[in-house]
Parts: C-alpha cells; structure tokens; sequence
C-alpha cells in the first residue's frame, strides 16, 4: 500500500540489461546536479553555459521517464516495450541536443531552423507523455491550454486578445528560451532541489529516520496523548529533511497511526493529525517544499532569507496542532504511552548525536555563511557520510549508499517532470503576454482592494492545487498574481509566501486533498470525516498567511520588540482558537465557552503598531485571561469527567 502512495506501482520491475542502465541513469541524475550543485565546475575551471548543463540533465531524466516508468498502471512492469525505447532515444537526442550545440544556438535563438522546430516539438510532447505517466492528466491539461492560447489567442475579445504566435516559433520558444523548459523551474530543481533531496536520502541511510522517531519518542511519548503528540514532532523533524507531504505521511504515518489507534484516537482523527503534521513539514525550515527555494530565486534573495522569514509562521502551524492534540487526549481521558515502549534518551543520545552535525551545518551555512541553497545542501550531505563513519551503529555500506543515490534520482524525476511542465507554462504565459496582462485583470476585478484580491487568490490556489502539486501552483501564480500583490503594496516575500501557504493547502483540503486520502487510507478511515478534522487541526495555516501579509514582523521584518511582540500575541492568539476549535480546557466547553475562546485567539492577530489595534490585542488578552480564570473556577467546583478518569 505504502508503495502505491509513493508511486512506485507507477514503475517497472526491470532485470538484466534493462535494470542496469535504469540504475545507471537514476544514479547519473543524482550524481551530475550533486556535482554542479557542489560548484565542483568551478572548482575544476571548466566554462561553460548552464544551459547546457540543464540540457544534460534533460538527457538523463527524460530517457528515465519511458524506461522506468510503465505507459498504464495495468500494463506489465517486467520489460520496456519498444516503442519507450524509442522514446527514451528522442529524449537523449532532445537533451544532448542542448548540451552540445547550445554555444551556437544562443546567438541565434530567434532563428526558427528546421532543426530547433522539430526537437522542440518532440520535447514538448515527450515531456508531456512522461507528465501524464508521473503525474497524470490534470497538469498535462493545464500545459496544453496555455500552449493553445498562445497560438490562438486572437480569437478572444478584449483583455484576453492577443496577437497569437506560430506552431514553429512555440516549439523553438519553449524548448530553448530561457523561459521555456530551460527556465527557472528546472534551473532551482537541478541546483538546489538535487541537493536536498540527496540530504534527506542520506539521512535515512545511516539511521536518521529512527533517530528523529526514537527522539520525539523520548520527547512526547510519556504525556497525556503521546502518541499523537509523537506524530507531531516526528513529522515536523521529517520535515525538516523532506519537504514533502505525502512522503511523510507514508514513511511516519506507518508509525504513528497505528500507535495512536492503539492508545486510543479514533481512527480519523489519527489520519488527520498525521495529515496536518506532515503537510507542515513543505513549511518547516530549514528544509521546506520545492516552492520554497523557487521563491528565493523568484525574488533573487538568499534561501536562508526565506527559511528564516518561514520560521515563526511554520512554529504558529505546529503550536495550534499541538495544542488541539493535546487538548484532544485530554478530553477523551488518553494517557501517554507506557514507558517500557519508550526508548532511554541517554542511548538514543549516544547513537545519534552525530545526526545533529549535519543540521547544524546547513543552518550554518545557509543562514549565517549566506551560501547558495545548493553548495549548503551538499556540505550538509558530506557531512551526514562524514560523521556516520564515526561509529559503528551509523557507518552505512557501500549498497546503503549506491541505495541513497539511486532513490535520490527516483525522487528527483517527478519534479524534474513537473519543473519541464511549469517552465512550458511560464513559457506560453511570457509568448502570449498573459502574464503582463492579468496584473491589469486582477486589479479591476478586486477594485485595487488588497484584502479581496488575497482572498480571491486563496480561493484559486486552493482549487487549482486539487489537480497539481503545489510547485506548479505557487510558479502559475507567482508569475500571474505575484506582480500585481507587490504593486498594491504588499512585501514581495510576504506575497510569495502567502501564494505558497495555500498551494501547499491543498494538500488537507477536500475534496481533493492528497495528504488527507493517504492517511486516512493508511488509518482505515473515513475520508470525509478525516477531511473536516484536518481542516480544524490545520486551521491557522488559513489564517496566518493574512496575518503576516499585512504585518511583516512575523517574517523577521522591523525591529526586534516588534518581531518578539508580534510572535507573543499570535502565539497566544493561537492556543486560545485552538481551545475554541477543540471545545475543552480543564473540561469540555459548551458553546458560549468555545465563542469567547476564539474570539480573544482572533482579538489577538498581530496588528501595526497603532492605538487602535493595540487596544484590540489588550482587548484580546484580557478576554483570554477572564476566559481561563473563568474555566479554573468552574473546574475547581466541579472536577471534569474527563480528567477523573485518566486519573482513576
């Protein structure tokens, strides 16, 4: 089952021949964006163009796409039919294409020869064709309108018009224009992404998994819903590495489910908590989802700008989850888990100290040294291997390592596949000139209201993240909405986070939520049930990115009581909705309870630093204060059901 929600029923099952070169390229993928990422051509004084390189990558990947990946689910994994091969040789030809004649092509790429036509053609329907294997049709729909509407957007009335552009000229632009399919999407996903990826696979090959299990174990296991609180840390620690929502429901949700079953969740609210935590962890630095290193290039700032700038926002996620757990285990009467099942710290401790090496590494490096995502990304892999050498428990074989690498480049194809994707989407928006316009549509429709065109866009990356990963989302509407936030005010990281916050969504929305659907398939849960649950676990993530758009103090901007007093408000803020949504505090609370908690948790949003909304935050906090005195009272007359029997 696991595997069918990574993906893997999507892959053949090669031998002999067929699965050596499949190993060679997976491994070949992996190895050439670790070395560029690593800056090892400059290092070796070799020049050349990043095109180039980019049209390598397309040569490995691409060819990948028709070997390793089956036509139809139901067709037979064990060998490549010939027509793939086939394929599989257009892709290597479309690719090498680049890396060798690229030098010539760049002084005449406005020259539309026979040559460049025809392989672009070929790219863009092979890149298509390894899109609908690795991902389906919903993005192969979206490339092809927009590829339509730059041909024939002269048959459409007044804003929508444009002049349309030849077959021959759309070939040409979206193959080798550096806004085609040798953009910036694939340029971040094969020097920065590579990198990460290759982090997270070396830490699971020398033990990290279970070293960040066993540690939220020791951590949370004991208190009252430890199990639940378990799968909190645990997938906000995977996180960290992965950047990915439904890897972690999969590789943690394994775990944790179960466990919280047995101590007591019912069986959708342990999909859903699961979900959330997970789901968090695209937000989590110092390792965040694929978007997240697209923003840093987007606006041409360091990564570790962006991640540090994530960092209250992605705390605010987890804290509301955590509280609602909690909250959860206390109004069912759940315990903690027994002690013999928990790990000793002081072992936990002395085997996986050295786990701790590597993040403080890339926290270094990226945010204090100011490196390229990239470099830091591989300095923290070598340092992974580095340091597992040092003691028995965590020194890895060479299969552990060949392992790594291989799965590295497994992992990478979908995202080089979506970055080709993305690039011919932002390709057919710059031809058309559908970008420059919708800034102008966007601002009529909202009337220049700041607040109605945030909303406007939740809405739609929200729906438009049910049938695409939050990648290509966060890239349609960096390019469409992005502009037109920054021109009405808004801070460019602030908007850019804000796009990526609810593409990221999606993912614990229904109907169509991805996150939500493998943990409840995992949990033997109803979806709809888990659906709803998630949504209220979640709820701050729908709230917070408004909050930090219009009072960028919860990014790391203004001055540092500013930053320390919007953090303290919203935290506040935030454990007294999660109280409200949970409906317990002490014991369980009626309608009028649950009211007055929310209301202070909203009274207490951050706010500028005027007297008015100064008072609103004190109006909030002396509510929440009478609130929780108020419950203290009750309880104290009359002690709650819930906890009498966890204490009996």
């Amino acid at each position: 089952m696991a595997e069918d929600f990574l993906g893997e029923a999507k892959f053949r099952s090669l031998s002999g021949p067929a699965r050596a070169l499949e190993r060679f390229l997976f491994c070949a993928l992996t190895l050439v964006g670790a070395a560029w990422a690593g800056e090892l051509h400059i290092f070796l004084g070799l020049a050349f163009f990043k095109e180039q390189y980019l049209g390598l990558f397309v040569a490995l990947a691409l060819p990948l796409a028709f070997i390793a990946v089956k036509g139809r689910r139901a067709q037979s994994g064990a060998q490549v039919p010939w027509y793939d091969w086939l394929c599989a040789l257009g892709g290597a030809a479309a690719g090498g294409y680049v890396l060798i004649q690229y030098p010539s092509i760049a002084s005449q790429l406005g020259v539309l020869s026979p040559d460049k036509v025809w392989l672009g053609a070929l790219t863009i329907l092979l890149v298509l064709e390894a899109t609908r294997r690795l991902i389906g049709w919903s993005l192969v729909i979206l490339a092809v309108v927009f590829v339509l509407y730059a041909k024939f957007a002269y048959l459409l009335p007044g804003l929508l018009y444009a002049k349309g552009s030849s077959w021959e000229r759309i070939a040409t632009y979206l193959y080798l224009d550096a806004s085609g399919l040798l953009g910036l999407p694939l340029a971040v996903t094969a020097s920065i992404v590579v990198a990460f990826i290759l982090f997270g696979q070396a830490l699971y090959a020398v033990g990290g998994d279970k070293f960040l299990t066993d540690l939220a174990l020791v951590a949370m296991g004991r208190y009252r819903g430890g199990s639940a609180k378990v799968a909190v840390v645990s997938s906000s620690l995977f996180g960290t590495v992965s950047g990915s929502a439904v890897s972690n429901v999969v590789l943690d949700g394994a775990i944790t489910i179960p466990m919280m079953k047995r101590t007591g969740y019912p069986a959708h609210l342990a999909a859903a908590i699961e979900a959330v935590a997970s789901t968090g962890g695209q937000i989590m630095p110092p390792v965040m989802g694929v978007a997240a290193f697209l923003i840093a290039e987007f606006l041409n700032i360091p990564y570790g700008e962006v991640a540090l700038a994530a960092l209250i926002p992605a705390c605010l996620y987890y804290l509301a989850l955590f509280t609602q757990v909690d909250l959860e285990a206390a109004k069912h009467g759940l315990g903690g888990l027994p002690r013999s099942d928990l790990p000793r710290f002081r072992h936990i401790i002395r085997r996986g100290w050295v786990f701790f090496v590597p993040l403080a590494v890339l926290i270094y490096t990226l945010i204090y040294a100011s490196w390229e995502a990239g470099k830091a990304g591989m300095a923290a892999v070598f340092a992974t291997f580095l340091v597992a050498l040092i003691q028995k428990e965590t020194r890895p074989s060479i299969r552990a390592v060949l392992k790594a690498i291989e799965d590295s480049g497994r992992t990478l194809l979908e995202i080089v596949v979506i970055s080709g994707v993305a690039g011919f989407v932002i390709g057919a928006l710059q031809l058309s000139g559908l970008a420059f316009k919708m800034s102008l549509i966007l601002t009529t429709v909202a009337g220049g209201n700041v607040l109605l065109l945030l909303a406007l866009t939740a809405v739609v990356c929200i729906i438009l993240g049910m049938g695409m990963p939050t990648t290509v989302v966060y890239i349609m509407l960096a390019v469409l909405v992005g502009p037109t936030l920054v021109q009405l005010g808004v801070d460019p990281l602030g908007a850019h986070l804000f796009l990526f916050y609810f593409g990221m969504l999606s993912m614990i929305t229904p109907p169509v939520c991805l996150a939500t659907y493998v943990a409840a398939s995992l949990a033997g849960a109803d979806f709809w049930k888990t659906g709803w649950s998630g949504m209220r676990l979640g709820i701050v993530a729908y709230v917070v990115p408004f909050i930090f758009v219009f009072h960028p103090a919860l990014l790391f901007k203004g001055a540092a009581t500013e930053i320390f007093f919007a953090a303290a408000t919203a935290a506040i803020g935030v454990v007294l909705m999660g109280i409200g949504l949970a409906g317990f505090l002490f014991r369980p609370l009626g309608w009028l309870g649950r009211a007055a908690a929310t209301l202070a948790g909203l009274l207490l949003i951050p706010s500028p630093s005027n007297e008015l909304w100064i008072a609103v935050n004190l109006s909030g906090l002396a509510i929440g204060a009478a609130f929780v005195l108020w419950q203290w009272k009750i309880t104290g007359l009359k002690p709650p059901v819930a906890v009498a029997k966890s204490e009996s």
